[in-house]
């Protein structure tokens, strides 16, 4: 599941406790009942933040890094916030049992809504990997797609339809740890991943390099087919009109160039290997 933050962030309850900080939570009960103040619902809320900090803990310990316990936490306050406006002390329940599952719940709706993967492809893609696993198991070797979709009793085209939407749900955050470092920052997957756009620097200077040697003692007129050919890759015809010369005389000098340079590099070959004995 990718990270995700809750679009519009839910404001944590404001904590105004008051007068009434002290007071013992069977007297803070009926007087809340009595008076529902903001006051004395928050003063009732930050009693049980603690039940709202363990069902997020306990839930998040099965959860992938990317989600934020904090926007957990978020979500059960609001359970919590429900739970004391909806909780009737005549029924004989304690509040602590009473509260738990409407904290849970608000948890997974968030997360649900933070899930931008239908459920559908999500239950779909689940029985996709169970099956593999399962035939894996069975047969001890790595399963074909065919096999899988025998295994599901579904045609095909079906599988591969599955497969196709199931691609989405593996989708990671940028901000995910990649590996621990000695130092206190962790790589994360964003600084791993290899950006086309960027320049090598070590790259670049061997095409310089590599350039100027191959320039090197060319006329201006060669010097410019050789860049306009082989690094900017332009056509003969397309060199000619910029240099005002035919397309044939172009092709000739090209010709007249590439032998020049080989015999350069022959001879720097042959100085080498005499170097080397």
């Amino acid at each position: 599941m990718a990270k995700t933050s809750v679009a519009k962030k839910r404001p944590a309850a404001r904590v105004k406790t008051g007068n009434h900080a002290g007071m013992d939570i069977a007297e803070l009960w009926p007087l809340y009942k009595k008076n529902a103040t903001e006051e004395l619902r928050n003063c009732l809320m930050e009693r049980y933040l603690n039940l709202v900090k363990y069902n997020a803990e306990r839930i998040h310990a099965k959860l992938p890094d990317e989600v934020d316990i904090e926007d957990l936490m978020s979500a059960g306050i609001f359970g919590l916030m429900d739970a004391i406006d909806a909780f009737d002390l005549t029924r004989g329940v304690k509040f602590e049992t009473y509260c738990a599952p409407r904290i849970r719940g608000a948890i997974l709706d968030e997360l649900r809504a933070m899930d931008w993967v239908p459920r559908l492809v999500r239950s779909r893609s689940s029985q996709v990997e169970t099956a593999r696993k399962s035939l894996e198991m069975q047969l001890g070797r790595v399963v074909t797609d065919d096999e899988i979709a025998e295994k599901m009793a579904v045609s095909k085209d079906e599988y591969a339809k599955i497969k196709k939407d199931a691609g989405a749900v593996g989708v990671v955050s940028l901000s995910r740890k990649w590996y621990e470092t000695d130092s206190n920052k962790d790589v994360r997957e964003i600084d791993v991943l290899e950006d086309g756009k960027q320049i090598d620097p070590l790259s670049a200077v061997q095409r310089r390099d590599l350039k100027n040697l191959i320039t090197q003692g060319l006329s201006r007129a060669e010097r410019l087919i050789v860049i306009l050919y082989y690094y900017e890759q332009m056509t003969m015809k397309e060199i000619g009109v910029t240099l005002d010369l035919s397309e044939s005389r172009v092709s000739q000098m090209h010709s007249s160039i590439l032998a020049r340079l080989k015999a350069q590099l022959n001879h720097r070959s042959k100085d080498l290997q005499a170097e080397a004995e």
